[in-house]
């Protein structure tokens, strides 16, 4: 059955739609990532156009973390307050993010800075994250035991920086620096990238801030949640790329299996999760790399970067 996208301007199969937008619910749930990261490269490969697809994953982002975080905050694993900074500063990032997405746009290379980022990001955290997952699982099993494997130091050298600020729910006194830092950059990747960010503010929280593991998914479902709203909006208004036909279509499927991932991951360690995590992170910035140094099958495109009135 196909679906004609109005703002893509084009057909795709209906149910392969619902479907990817099931699969990546899963992956939110089970991760505590929006998963744009792996929704926005499939449509791209679909054959969906570059600025369509980052902006209506974002839509799908929404409904994907908002199924996974009312399920995490049923369960109180959510720190409000450090999510509370997490937003405000995120959003200030995507107001950057969706105006330089428009920029780049204009200058028409957009589609090149989409790979390129992708590649970057996805390579390199991908990387860090399966050698650290590696490093834990191999420790596990030396240790012989099924005690989770402890951060090495209660404290490090974010702690030390000033204007502190006490977060009851994760036992934390941290600097505010590091957090707005933090939520800053995702919101700017989030909105140019069409990313929820999750696979960065996860580890970020972590390794950085020393997050306990209880809390960390639902706080990060949280904060994708609300940058990831906004951003939907800002690109609504600005570049009018979101298709809500796409992003209506992937959300049907993303609640759905949001539930499932979140139930599936009270059967993993952490250190599991994160290597099934880097593996897919890892896999998808493969593919952008053949993309960039294989032949395109078809080396022109023509598109219109804007309209000039004539008398």
């Amino acid at each position: 059955m196909q679906l004609y996208l109005p703002i893509a301007e084009l057909s795709l199969n209906l149910f392969m739609l619902v479907g990817l937008g099931g699969a990546v619910g899963f992956l939110s749930g089970l991760f505590g990532v929006g998963g744009g990261f792996l929704l926005t490269p499939m449509l791209i490969f679909s054959g969906i156009p570059a600025p369509v697809a980052v902006a209506s994953v974002t839509g799908q982002v929404v409904a994907a973390s908002t199924s996974g975080a009312l399920s995490y905050w049923r369960r109180g694993g959510i720190d409000l307050k450090l999510a509370l900074f997490l937003i405000v500063s995120g959003v200030c990032g995507a107001f950057l993010g969706v105006w330089t997405f428009g920029q780049l746009r204009s200058a028409g290379q957009l589609d090149l800075v989409i790979s390129l980022g992708y590649l970057i990001f996805l390579g390199s955290i991908g990387t860090l994250m399966l050698i650290e997952a590696v490093r834990s699982i191999i420790k596990h099993r030396q240790q012989g035991d099924s005690r989770p494997t402890k951060l090495p130091g209660k404290h490090n050298w974010v702690h030390g920086l000033p204007f502190r600020v006490r977060f009851k729910r994760s036992n934390l006194y941290v600097s505010i620096f590091p957090v707005i830092l933090i939520g800053g950059g995702i919101g700017f990747l989030g909105s140019l990238l069409g990313i929820g960010g999750g696979f960065i503010l996860v580890p970020a929280l972590i390794y950085l801030l020393r997050v306990p593991g209880s809390i960390v998914i639902g706080t990060s479902l949280l904060q994708v949640l609300a940058i990831m709203a906004a951003t939907t909006i800002l690109h609504a208004v600005n570049s009018q790329t979101v298709d809500i036909v796409l992003a209506f279509t992937l959300m049907t499927g993303s609640v759905i299996g949001a539930q499932f991932g979140v139930s599936a991951g009270q059967y993993l360690r952490g250190d599991q999760l994160r290597a099934l995590l880097a593996l897919i992170v890892l896999a998808v910035a493969v593919r952008f790399a053949l993309s960039l140094l294989l032949t395109p099958s078809d080396p022109f495109s023509v598109a219109v970067l804007s309209s000039v009135g004539g008398g």
